[in-house]
């Protein structure tokens, strides 16, 4: 009688990269490295960088014309910091780098290379947050410090000018990073965040203004420096905290979308 060898089933073909780790997979550490490696290299555009360097520098040209007027005051000095860094310098600069992280290489059809590698999706958010954060930081960062400094109403106001710009740069690419990966007109969507939202209805009310970055870093200067800056009443570390806290979360709902759709 002869015997049949009885033959193997065939290895069933991964379903998914983003549901689990799979073999000859992307390592996390490495998938990181990869995409803050694209996307830095994507958002280091000349023209961009010296466009938004320019909106940067007009923070720092009104602290000088605040810190050169003879009635220069605590409150004008913070106010300049944080109607003009905080509410335009800090979140525009965001918007154009952090949506265009996974927003530009979903346009030009690059982020289809990084979807489809065997990577689970969440190194690709982080990354693409990261590389945007490399590019804004030094952009803001100096200007909107320098203004502060040369309002000339005193140290308290730059050391928590630093601390509320950082809070606002991670806060602020977080966000702009998950509008990145869910829509497609992005910048239109942020300007609209930034403008009407921050800019008028988080105004209106206690409530609602909780949902404003703005209120956080306009609250940590106010704590920190004894300004008097409207709607600005929290403690520092609640300015701090909460919009940590909040980066993390838009951060995850991003890695979530993107593992939930596909990429063209």
């Amino acid at each position: 009688m002869t015997n049949i060898a009885a033959t193997p089933d065939p290895a069933p073909a991964p379903s998914s990269y983003p549901t689990g780790v799979q073999r000859g997979s992307v390592g996390n550490l490495d998938a990181l490295r990869l995409t803050y490696g694209v996307v830095l290299g994507q958002l280091r555009s000349p023209g961009r960088i010296v466009a938004l360097l320019l909106l940067s520098l007009t923070a720092t040209v009104a602290g000088f014309a605040v810190g050169t007027s003879d009635s220069a005051r605590l409150d004008q000095g913070a106010g300049v910091v944080a109607n003009l860094g905080f509410a335009v310098v800090i979140p525009v600069v965001c918007l154009v780098f952090a949506g265009g992280a996974i927003g530009d290489l979903r346009d030009d059809k690059t982020l289809v290379y990084l979807w489809l590698r065997p990577m689970n999706r969440w190194p690709i958010v982080l990354g693409a947050a990261l590389a945007a954060l490399t590019m804004a930081a030094p952009i803001t960062l100096p200007p909107v410090v320098a203004a502060a400094a040369l309002t000339g109403v005193g140290n308290g106001l730059v050391g928590a000018t630093i601390i509320a710009s950082v809070v606002g740069l991670i806060a602020y690419t977080s966000i702009f990073t998950m509008m990145g990966v869910w829509l497609q007109r992005h910048i239109v969507w942020g300007l609209a965040y930034i403008l009407i939202w921050e800019g008028f209805i988080a105004l209106g009310g206690a409530g609602v203004a909780q949902f404003a970055m703005r209120k956080y870093t306009r609250s940590i200067i106010n704590d920190q420096t004894g300004a008097r800056l409207e709607g600005a009443d929290f403690a520092t570390s609640t300015g701090i905290i909460v919009p940590l806290l909040v980066s993390v979360a838009v951060l995850a709902i991003a890695s979530w979308r993107l593992s939930h759709h596909d990429v063209d």
